[in-house]
């Protein structure tokens, strides 16, 4: 079986991935402890580390999982995306020290320490994920930084930017995925094929519960919702709130979920249940999600969705070490 480890992990949305594409994720870092907290109980097997990773070198890594540099099929990795995602504050942020899920500390640096790992491993194939902006305006330069980093580990490396309506997921989610392949296998990086695009409507037909904060709407807000049509999204900035349309993906599920800038429900007034986000994002209803219902909404917000890194890494296992899973 083929062996991977993750870091910047979250509650384990691209680990969950791995699993699905018959992949052993044998180490995982992520030091959000209601994050973590999710992965150990989800994955209760694999190593978890919940320290910041700028204090962990790759020789302790290797020494975990008992395996040599140079071993290790997959190193996977989402660095925090919130100082290139086009919906914050970007540049204005890039090297300062800010609140991220419940923590303070700079997050724009964080794809280096990744490229650090991928240095000190150096793995057979790295898989990098993170936010559409990457490739967008002054971002860009950052995205060229990380590519001339990658070559240099003598990587054949190629980005693309996927959607995963059309990877076994019922949302409109873009993100840039980087991909490296070792030049001693001889291979180049390639992505999947996209399939048909899902629509949200199989999960409003279940009969799902409802929690009572998923009717919270702001009072302010809710005499607008009821001429709030399915796939609309009001132009006024003081309502940003988007209505799922049925026979359409959902709009993107962002790590802020519950708040004015969201989306609802196609034909009720109210945001998602826990279990509708679970099936729009991908993830089995038997994945445990602790916390407060905001806390929950957070960690499925902040995940890559299970079935795009799964068809992600099943189209590298044939392509790159041809199996079939």
């Amino acid at each position: 079986m083929r062996q991977a480890i993750s870091f910047f992990s979250g509650c384990g949305g691209s680990s969950l991935g791995y699993k699905l594409a018959g992949v052993k994720v044998l180490y995982a870092n992520e030091f959000v402890q209601k994050a973590s907290d999710t992965y150990k109980i989800n994955f209760p097997t694999t190593i978890m580390d919940i320290r910041d990773i700028r204090t962990i070198q790759p020789t302790e890594v290797l020494e975990k999982i008992k395996l040599k540099k140079g071993e290790l099929d997959f190193l996977d990795g989402s660095p925090p995306c919130a100082s290139f995602s086009i919906a914050g504050k970007r540049e204005k942020d890039w090297g300062k020290i800010k609140n991220y899920s419940g923590k303070k500390q700079r997050t724009d640096d964080l794809f280096y320490e990744y490229i650090r790992m991928v240095k000190g491993i150096n793995p057979k194939i790295f898989i990098a994920e993170n936010v559409s902006g990457l490739i967008q305006g002054k971002a860009k330069g950052h995205f060229n930084n990380f590519f001339k980093e990658f070559k240099k580990l003598h990587y054949n490396v190629k980005g693309c930017l996927l959607d995963a309506s059309y990877l076994e997921v019922p949302q409109s989610r873009k993100r840039v995925f980087i991909i490296g392949v070792r030049k001693d296998l001889k291979k180049q990086p390639t992505f999947p094929k996209k399939k048909k695009q899902m629509i949200v409507k199989p999960i409003y037909d279940k009969n799902y519960p409802i929690e009572p904060e998923a009717k919270k709407i702001q009072t302010s807000c809710m005499k607008y919702l009821p001429y709030l049509k399915q796939g609309e999204q009001p132009l006024k900035t003081y309502f940003n709130l988007k209505r799922n349309h049925l026979y359409k993906p959902s709009y993107t599920i962002t790590a802020s979920y519950g708040s004015r800038a969201c989306v609802i429900h196609p034909f009720e007034d109210r945001y998602m249940s826990i279990a509708e986000l679970k099936d729009i994002c991908s993830f089995p209803q038997s994945f445990k999600l602790i916390g407060r219902y905001k806390d929950q909404c957070e960690r499925l917000g902040r995940s890559v969705p299970p079935n795009m890194m799964k068809n992600i890494v099943i189209n590298l296992k044939k392509e790159i070490f041809n199996e079939n899973t």
